[in-house]
């Protein structure tokens, strides 16, 4: 098993990191054994980028890449690692190892850690830490997955309001146990309740005989441990806030919330938003083969299902398409025109649902537009298609069929796109996940339907 030590004092750097050409000499030194080049090339890097670097390698140059690096392994690269390559470099590593890089970790980053193992690999972690921590790392691991409680930091600063700008200056210097970084002192009452925040620069720059009180804010957000870590991005985006107190049922500090750390949910939830529309659950680029396909699988299933009910609207006018053949032709672009237009709604709305921008009280404004949307860009390409779809036919009427049909599907596209997703967000389910499927069949059945519909009524009797 590979040791790993405490992070290094300087971690610079260099201009050439990650470049595709850097990357290849790393891999080089790599397939050659040289483990001196090797070293040479990554230890200068920072968290991040070695993070990067690991999941760009193949499984097996990425175990040589850590047995060289060995005890000059930095702990943080661990936290800044995708899931599934985090998993693979710490079955490279030994448990005592581990245990002994949480405790050089802040505790926000030590449960990202932990929250993903089985509880037996937990169990033999948690025990080789000490008491205190573990302590605090079992209770982080019992909040709810995605909560705050999950996501806070436990190591903060916290003073009383009668304390004075001296003592909190003499107590930032000489405690031992306090975070790396911080931006804010929370000052407390007596039952380690917030009652106020006073940002760091402040506390600097003030005369050393002036009472905290004196120069606290008394205006704070204060986040709930089970409040979904969704909801804690959007108070960080709707306040503009550098860092948020933690607060447990009883309204007691609990621990802290950084902007760093809302950063990369923010990114996390966009992502997957994105992969869910796709209908690619949470596939990530470092996956195998297997992984992806069993990732994909469902969603095509479902796909495939969708499909046939919308075959099942072809086969009820398989007489008109025989009579006239421009009509298969000629489906395919209605429905791929309601497809893409619901899908532009849908995309819009789930993202606005997200981020609380589309709300009850401005929905049925919203519904309204998204109407209208459907209504011009229906007269616009009804008008235009229709056009071409008669004249290249020389059939007046087959044009007026096109033209009725793609108005139609492109206000119901429009409406299924906002409404799929309103619905299900009512319901309580996640919009990401379910209104692909239905506006996807939507607007091929309706598609199809008026198209061939149309033209059987119109053209045929």
């Amino acid at each position: 098993m590979t040791e790993i030590s405490t992070p290094h004092a300087s971690e610079e750097t260099t201009d050439e990191a990650l470049s595709p050409a850097f990357v290849r000499s790393v891999v080089d030194a790599v397939d050659r054994g040289d483990k001196a080049q090797a070293r040479e090339l990554v230890l200068p890097l920072r968290s991040a980028d070695t993070a990067e670097l690991l999941e760009l390698l193949r499984s097996d140059e990425r175990r040589d890449l850590v047995e060289m690096l060995g005890s000059d392994l930095n702990p943080e690269v661990l936290s800044e690692l995708d899931e599934s390559v985090r998993d693979h470099v710490m079955e490279l590593l030994d448990p005592k190892d581990i245990a002994a890089a949480l405790t050089e970790m802040d505790s926000d980053d030590a449960v990202y850690l932990l929250e993903d193992m089985d509880e037996a690999e937990q169990r033999e972690i948690l025990d080789q830490l000490p008491a205190s921590e573990r302590a605090a790392l079992e209770q982080s691991l019992d909040y709810p997955e995605y909560s705050a409680g999950r996501l806070m930091q436990r190591e903060l600063v916290a003073v009383p309001p009668f304390w004075d700008v001296g003592q909190t200056l003499d107590y930032l210097r000489e405690a031992e146990e306090l975070p790396h970084e911080f931006y804010e002192i929370f000052v407390v009452d007596a039952g380690h309740k917030p009652i106020g925040t006073v940002p760091l620069s402040r506390v600097t720059r003030s005369k050393r005989p002036v009472k905290i009180s004196e120069i606290m804010e008394t205006e704070q957000t204060l986040i709930p441990v089970a409040m979904d870590q969704e909801e804690v991005a959007l108070q960080f985006t709707k306040y503009d806030l550098i860092s948020a107190a933690v607060v447990d049922d009883d309204g007691r500090l609990a621990g802290v919330i950084t902007v760093d750390d809302i950063v990369e949910v923010i990114s996390d939830e966009a992502a997957e938003d994105i992969r869910l529309l796709a209908g690619v659950g949470e596939e990530a680029i470092s996956d195998t083969v297997l992984q992806t396909s069993r990732s994909r699988v469902p969603w095509l299933a479902v796909n495939l299902v969708t499909a046939v009910i919308a075959a099942s609207v072809i086969a009820l006018f398989d007489a008109a398409i025989e009579k006239m053949v421009a009509l298969a032709v000629l489906m395919p672009i209605v429905a791929s025109m309601g497809g893409n237009a619901g899908t532009q709604t849908m995309t819009v709305t789930v993202r606005a649902l997200a981020t609380r921008d589309l709300v009850h009280f401005n929905a049925r404004r919203t519904i309204l537009r998204e109407m209208l949307v459907g209504l011009l860009n229906g007269l616009i390409f009804a008008g235009l298609l229709g056009g071409i779809g008669g004249l290249i036919f020389q059939n007046a009427w087959l044009g007026g069929v096109l033209a009725a049909a793609m108005m139609i599907n492109l206000v119901v596209a429009s409406l299924t796109g906002i409404l799929v997703p309103l619905g299900l967000d009512k319901l309580g389910a996640d919009p990401a996940v379910s209104s692909p499927v239905f506006v996807t069949t939507t607007t091929d059945v309706v598609g199809f339907f008026a198209f061939l519909g149309l033209a059987a009524v119109i053209l045929f009797y």
